[in-house]
């Protein structure tokens, strides 16, 4: 029944805010700066970044209103680390 409810909440999602949440649970962390903008994707293994083009300060908002995301403390006082509330299938 589980997956069901999964299944049901993820065509709701853009491609974009999947491609986001695809690369955090591949390893990937989500920082933004402090208003929530400019996105960036950081592997930890090698510090690697990506910036996700198509992602925007309303993508991370829509994210974290739905519940998928939670902001955290970043790395210095004007970034925001984002990390997955629950698991995502």
């Amino acid at each position: 029944m589980a997956k069901k409810k999964t299944a049901n909440l993820l065509p709701k999602l853009t491609e974009t805010e999947q491609d986001l949440l695809s690369h955090i649970q591949d390893g990937y962390q989500l920082e933004t700066d402090s208003l929530g903008g400019n996105p960036i994707l950081r592997r930890l293994k090698d510090n690697e970044e990506i910036r996700p083009l198509s992602a925007n300060r309303n993508t991370i908002k829509a994210l974290e209103q739905r519940g998928l995301i939670s902001p955290g403390k970043g790395r210095d006082l004007l970034t925001i680390l984002w990390r997955l509330k629950k698991k995502i299938l």
